[in-house]
């Protein structure tokens, strides 16, 4: 698959999320951020939905050099036990040219 792949990912935090400091949940996002960085992705957009939806807490928009780089954060979050603190819906997709 040739081009950048996208990734759409909604966020809201589980329980295990309430019983860490406010400096644990921020050095969570700043990892995760990090590790965006380190297998050559960027984060592209995050905006707050809180005053639409009672679901979501936050919502983006990541965008990757390739599929391995995608497979590749999500071993690093799984390693970290990221998953633990959260729920998240994400999708992939590509650029479309109409």
């Amino acid at each position: 698959m040739a081009g950048p792949i996208y990734k759409l990912w909604m966020f809201r935090p589980t329980e295990a999320w309430y019983q860490l400091s406010k400096e644990e949940r921020d050095d969570l996002g700043n990892k995760a951020l990090k590790d965006i960085e380190k297998v050559g992705g960027k984060s592209v957009l995050i905006c707050t939905p809180t005053w639409s939806t009672e679901r979501w807490w936050l919502f983006g928009v990541d965008q990757y050099p390739d599929i391995e780089a995608v497979q590749q954060l999500t071993e690093l979050l799984i390693a970290r036990d990221h998953f633990r603190y959260i729920e998240v819906v994400s999708m992939l997709g590509t650029k479309w040219t109409p």
